[in-house]
């Protein structure tokens, strides 16, 4: 009864090629991305913060290759976009400017962000790396994500405050 049901469903969804996770910044499309990482390990030594991690899945295509979790260590957007630069594969582009990072959109939940109960805070705002160009609060008082400006970092996710996260990097 059940292969009747997944027969549907993957006919009706196509997963294959779909992102699953956040990759480090110039990363090329998933559907070539699992082939094309070596799962070597460079990108993951030249984070200057950790945040670049080997996929602990046993068993999966995608296991060993470069993700980042921005709710334990998001990425910086370092000036040197390091982790580009070491890619043997060319599974990561290289990239010579934080700015031209597009990971993933940042997304506010305003129904959960504490701004919306009079709170005054800027967390956010104040700790992304790209600064006003990406993220800013709004003359309404609310934060706004500038689709033009966010790179998808996950440093907004990483120090929002409250629990679930009101603002989230959403894959691209």
């Amino acid at each position: 009864m059940v292969e009747p049901l997944a027969e549907y469903l993957e006919e009706r969804v196509n997963l294959v090629g779909m992102r699953l996770y956040l990759r480090p910044p110039g990363a090329i499309p998933e559907s070539q991305f699992i082939g094309t990482c070596y799962r070597c390990g460079n990108c993951v030594s030249a984070c200057p913060v950790d945040a670049i991690q080997p996929l602990k899945i046993l068993g999966d295509s995608m296991a060993g290759t470069p993700v980042i979790d921005p709710n334990v260590q998001a990425c910086v957007a370092c000036e040197e976009v390091a982790c580009t630069k070491v890619c043997p594969s060319g599974a990561l582009q290289k990239l010579s400017d934080p700015r031209q990072i597009q990971m993933g959109l940042a997304r506010v939940d305003h129904k959960i962000c504490v701004r919306s109960s009079g709170e005054e805070c800027t967390l956010c705002v104040d700790k992304c790396p790209i600064g006003l160009d990406a993220l800013r609060i709004d003359d309404a008082g609310r934060v706004e994500v500038l689709e033009t400006g966010c790179t998808g970092c996950g440093v907004c996710q990483m120090v929002c405050p409250t629990k679930p996260k009101s603002i989230v990097v959403e894959l691209i």
